[in-house]
């Protein structure tokens, strides 16, 4: 497959890159800043530059399968990022896999009081704009990945995932590595099985 990775410089989108090349997968990465894409020199990846408040500069992505969003908001962005990406991927003629957060929105209260409580203070304001841009992307039938705390650490072999209706609350805040948010999300992308649905990645 030709996938598309929005975010593909940050910490889970480089994993996704790494893990679609392995597969055998073309990449399609999309950075606001190229120069900070690296893969070694016997791997191809077609980079192009992508900011998401720059609709009209935005790349085309005709050819591409499938997109995978591992869009974040960084430290040097304003407020609107996740929703300007989510939108665009939207508006274009594309099945999506994008990247939530477990305790956002429809979710707010998955993950247990402990978790919610920790999500108030870590993430705040940050929760809205998330649920806003999973709106966007729900709507327009993407899957949506309501990932909980993310970590370091390798790939969990008993990795799966789980629709949100059908999430038993844990009693401890879940946690879950990078990795195996990565490999559940380029699964969900070669399957295709959950469009239009929230899941949760489990290891």
């Amino acid at each position: 497959m030709r996938i598309a990775i929005l975010g593909a410089s940050g910490r889970v989108g480089r994993l996704l890159v790494d893990q679609a090349l392995e597969r055998g997968h073309e990449v399609v990465a999309l950075v606001r800043t190229p120069g900070r894409v690296t893969v070694p020199a016997s791997r191809q990846v077609d980079i192009r530059q992508a900011d998401v408040f720059s609709p009209r500069t935005f790349p085309d992505l005709d050819d591409v399968d499938v997109a995978v969003s591992a869009i974040g908001i960084g430290k040097d962005d304003g407020p609107g990022a996740l929703v300007a990406g989510a939108r665009l991927l939207a508006a274009a003629p594309i099945r999506t896999v994008w990247l939530g957060a477990l305790g956002s929105g429809p979710s707010e209260r998955a993950g247990g009081l402990i978790y919610q409580a920790v999500m108030r203070m870590a993430v705040g304001a940050e929760l809205t704009e998330k649920a806003q841009a999973d709106q966007v992307a729900l709507a327009a039938g993407a899957t949506v990945f309501h990932a909980p705390d993310l970590k370091d650490g390798p790939l969990s072999p008993g990795r799966r995932l789980v629709r949100l209706p059908d999430l038993r609350r844990p009693l401890l805040p879940p946690r879950i590595s990078r990795a195996t948010v990565a490999a559940l999300m380029l699964d969900e992308a070669e399957a295709g099985n959950h469009g239009g649905e929230i899941v949760v990645p489990l290891s």
